[in-house]
C-alpha cells in the first residue's frame, strides 16, 4: 500500500507528546476505535523493542498485526516495523514525527505497508488505504483531545498478553 500520511497540531510540548506516543501500553487509549485485542509483547512498553499484538478492525479483512518500535530519537521520531495478516507475510510500517512548533507539537504520522504476495495487495486495494486514513485522522484527533481536554477518569492501557491484574493472585493479603 501507498503512504498514508496524518497530521495535527497538538497544543502541548513535544517531549510530552512523544514520552506519550513510545508507551506502547498507551496505544489503547486513542486507537482502540480500529485496533481491537491489544496486548503488549513485553512488560517494558517503552522505547526500542516495545511491542504489541492486535487486530486491525478492517471491515472487509480484518488481520491479527504484531508492532515493535525500531527505531527512537526522543523527541523527534519513532519508528515502527511489524507483520500483518496470515503468517506475517506482510511488512507494515509506521512513522511518527514530531516538530516543535512555538510550544506546541506539529504530529505527523506515515503508515505504508509491503504485501507479501499478490492476493495481499489485491485486499488492500479494496479500499483499505481510505479506510485507514479514515482511522488515522480520528485516532490523531483523539489524541489530541487527551492532551488539551482534561478527563475526569483514568486513560486505558494495555496489559502484557495472558495478565489480568484484576483476576492475579494476591499473596500478602489476609
Amino acid at each position: 500500500m501507498r503512504p498514508v500520511e496524518s497530521r495535527i497540531t497538538i497544543s502541548a510540548p513535544r517531549d510530552e507528546v512523544f514520552a506519550f506516543i513510545s508507551d506502547m501500553a498507551n496505544r489503547v487509549a486513542w486507537m482502540d476505535h480500529f485496533l481491537k485485542d491489544f496486548r503488549l509483547n513485553r512488560v517494558h512498553s517503552v522505547g526500542s523493542g516495545a511491542g504489541a499484538s492486535f487486530v486491525i478492525d478492517s471491515p472487509l479483512f480484518p488481520q491479527r498485526a504484531e508492532y515493535q518500535i525500531v527505531e527512537s530519537e526522543a523527541p523527534r521520531r519513532l519508528v515502527e516495523r511489524g507483520r500483518i495478516g496470515r503468517l506475517g507475510r506482510t511488512t507494515g510500517f509506521t512513522e511518527w514525527e514530531l516538530i516543535d512548533n512555538y510550544g506546541s507539537t506539529e504530529l505527523t504520522v506515515t503508515v505504508w505497508t509491503q504485501p507479501g504476495i499478490r492476493w495481499d495487495g489485491i485486499k488492500e486495494g479494496l479500499g483499505a488505504r481510505s479506510w485507514l486514513k479514515r482511522q488515522m485522522a480520528g485516532s490523531l484527533r483523539r489524541l489530541r483531545k487527551i492532551f488539551e481536554e482534561q478527563s475526569d477518569r483514568p486513560l486505558a492501557r494495555a496489559a502484557v498478553a495472558g495478565y489480568e491484574p484484576l483476576k492475579a493472585a494476591r499473596y500478602g493479603s489476609a
